[in-house]
């Protein structure tokens, strides 16, 4: 099994320690899985997916992705720009830019090439059915082009783990669903590693496996 994200022992607190969010947590994600994370607001959701990416420090721990030290500043970065793809709840896209303009900051920060990735934004906006509004200012756009904007935003260096946080979760239910079909299309067609947050069952439920947590720690597993 050839293992895409392991988290060993993880605590991480905030406050100066007065305010712990994960306790001991321990996780194994296979390449080319697709994991829910579950459980309530506050259980710690978030912080773990912070911590797989290297947005947040861990207190203690080990975290590794694609067998590359997350802990260690000097890699983070590189995981962040090359391997890792996240995707907010909130798309936070820059709101004067054009939707293409957005989509192409990825590429700017690793120096890839202009005419390959203009051929993959074409390809990622034809899929997730924003084509025709790639020119339009991310202000302009309606929450669930926005949504889709940020999931071709995330997919533009090709990584081969995304991390998604609620991202259907400010759409309302018809959007909700086709953004959830459109990202377990673009993940499964492309082998790609999938670690999505929610705190809705039934999207949980299409899924590989569920991971269900609570206060801090892991609660348990299922297929």
């Amino acid at each position: 099994m050839n293992t895409e994200v392991l988290v060993e022992d993880v605590w991480k607190s905030f406050d100066r320690g007065r305010i712990e969010v994960l306790k001991g947590v321990a996780l194994t994600v296979p390449k080319g899985e697709i994991v829910a994370l579950c459980g309530t607001s506050g259980c710690g959701k978030s912080t773990l997916l912070n911590v797989i990416s290297g947005l947040e420090e861990v207190d203690r721990g080990n975290v590794r992705v694609s067998g590359v030290d997350v802990v260690r500043e000097s890699t983070r970065v590189d995981l962040l720009r090359h391997h890792i793809g996240y995707v907010f709840q909130f798309h936070h896209l820059m709101p004067d830019l054009t939707l293409a303009e957005n989509c192409m900051v990825p590429v700017i920060a690793v120096g890839g090439s202009r005419a390959e990735s203009m051929a993959r934004l074409q390809e990622l906006a034809v899929a997730t059915g924003v084509e025709h509004r790639l020119n339009q200012r991310v202000r302009e756009l309606s929450g669930g082009e926005r949504q889709r904007g940020a999931l071709v935003r995330s997919l533009m260096n090709d990584p081969e783990l995304l991390l998604c946080d609620e991202p259907t979760g400010a759409l309302d239910e018809k959007n909700r669903e086709k953004v959830f079909e459109l990202l377990l299309e673009l993940v499964r067609s492309r082998g790609r590693t999938l670690v999505l947050a929610t705190h809705d069952p039934e999207l949980a439920s299409r899924c590989d496996r569920t991971v269900r947590m609570r206060d801090g720690r892991i609660e348990g597993f299922s297929n």
